[in-house]
């Protein structure tokens, strides 16, 4: 199983503002490039959350749809694999305000199900996901900044092959 973490601090704003913009899901295609498409099948208020994801992801598509489970009162958006192409994904994203700033932490877990495999197409998954979390979330709040992994920050969309 291979985990995923990505932290970014968003300056100058209210936690739930993030969090609210966030878990639209339906942006990240326009925010990142890696992102093909997002349907969201059912957000907030409704009690049972769903979306199907598909990124670029080596010669094809990474497809998959997961159960989303928001917390207004923790900030935190829980997402887990219902039917895909991992044998497993599920993870958390969690907001909480540091005085002016938010800290946003995304943390998952995956595994394609294939030992002979993971060395090439772990590293390559992740690169993805922590691409498409820091684009999005730099997107939708400019002057983000990415903490914990100077490589992401080299790295700009318009000069990634997933």
């Amino acid at each position: 199983m291979r985990h995923v973490e990505i932290k970014v601090l968003v300056p100058a704003q209210e936690a739930r503002t993030v969090f609210e913009s966030i878990i639209h899901w339906e942006k990240y295609p326009d925010l990142a490039p890696h992102v093909h498409t997002t349907t969201v099948h059912a957000t907030l208020p409704a009690a049972e959350c769903s979306s199907s994801w598909e990124l670029h992801f080596r010669s094809g598509l990474l497809r998959w749809t997961e159960r989303d489970e928001f917390s207004l009162e923790d900030l935190t958006a829980r997402f887990e694999q219902t039917d895909g192409d991992f044998d497993s994904f599920e993870g958390v994203w969690t907001l909480r305000q540091e005085g002016a700033d938010v800290a946003v932490d995304f943390e998952a877990d995956f595994d394609f199900g294939i030992p002979s495999l993971e060395g090439i197409l772990d590293p390559i998954a992740e690169r993805v996901i922590k691409e498409s979390v820091a684009w999005s979330v730099t997107g939708m709040f400019p002057g983000s900044k990415l903490l914990g992994d100077a490589n992401l920050s080299d790295v700009r969309p318009e000069t990634a092959a997933a």
